[in-house]
């Protein structure tokens, strides 16, 4: 490996900080260096574009799933592996891949690691790694991103939660692979490519992030009891057994809503939209994860 390089969102903290993650680094490699620090996850991609450029086969990711998404958006489809130093708030991707928040053992996962050709999910044209969703969950993260992740963290997401709890839902229509699957009111629609979605609440529990197929649930759940009856039916058994929540799985979809709708991908708000198609790219990105990876554990 002769070009590594780093991404680095400058807020975000892990262990003994950049510093130690500059040490560590030196102790693996010594080829060339490319290091970009962001001051935002909106930065990030043109990082990404300038080590792609420069030739990187590694890119070390540090950050949380928002910057870690908006790498992976560029870097899909090239020949450069992803490792994910977990410094943000949820850390959703690096949990389902089984890369722990310590920065010793995900700078060796990074260097010596299994490399694993991976899927992304695809909506409206941009790629997420983890999930993407409209309406509960995307309006509890827009509000979570308004400050309160910085002073709450994971807690941020619940809080806001509760708030978004009652809101209204929307008349939808969902079409998998062309074909009508749902049509009316939902206060939920998410895609996922992993299993967990955050808070160890297992949204899909049969996803698996190399299988080829985008798992697709709508939830028809309104007001604080049914959303309660709901996650609680999610944390402590089968989502699909939850009679607020319809999964299956497909490989495009496409969404209408009556109205224009708060949509996210991999826990970063994207606006409003009343139309959304996604679709799976199937082994779209290369992956550094352990020998034990959750996923492959159980496949």
């Amino acid at each position: 490996m002769k070009t590594i390089a780093v991404v680095a969102h400058q807020k975000k903290t892990l262990g003994g900080g950049l510093d130690r993650l500059r040490s560590l680094l030196a102790e693996h490699h010594d080829g060339e260096l490319l290091w970009y620090e962001v001051p935002k996850s909106k930065k990030a991609p043109k990082a990404a574009k300038a080590a792609l450029k420069k030739g990187a086969e590694l890119v070390f990711v540090w950050g949380g799933d928002g910057t870690v998404q908006r790498c992976v958006d560029v870097l899909a489809g090239s020949k450069a592996a992803v490792a994910i130093l977990p410094a943000g708030t949820a850390n959703l991707l690096a949990h389902n891949l089984g890369v722990p928040a310590d920065l010793e053992e995900a700078v060796k996962i990074g260097f010596h690691g299994r490399r694993e050709r991976l899927d992304l999910g695809r909506l409206n044209g941009e790629h997420f790694a983890v999930m993407a969703g409209a309406g509960f969950d995307a309006e509890m993260i827009a509000d979570a991103d308004r400050g309160l992740k910085e002073r709450m963290g994971k807690l941020a997401y619940w809080w806001t939660g509760l708030r978004h709890a009652g809101s209204s839902v929307v008349a939808t229509s969902i079409d998998l692979d062309g074909e009508r699957w749902f049509e009316g009111d939902a206060s939920c629609v998410l895609f996922g490519n992993v299993g967990t979605v955050g808070g160890g609440i297992e949204a899909f529990d049969d996803a698996k992030p190399d299988d080829g197929w985008l798992e697709v649930g709508v939830s028809t759940a309104k007001g604080p009891i049914e959303w309660a009856r709901t996650l609680g039916q999610m944390s402590s058994g089968r989502s699909d057994e939850s009679p607020f929540l319809r999964i299956t799985r497909a490989r495009k979809v496409t969404v209408r809503f009556a109205a224009p709708t708060t949509y996210e991908m991999d826990g970063g708000a994207r606006g409003r939209a009343d139309k959304l198609k996604v679709k799976i790219v199937p082994k779209a990105i290369t992956f550094c994860v352990p020998d034990a990876a959750p996923y492959a554990q159980s496949a």
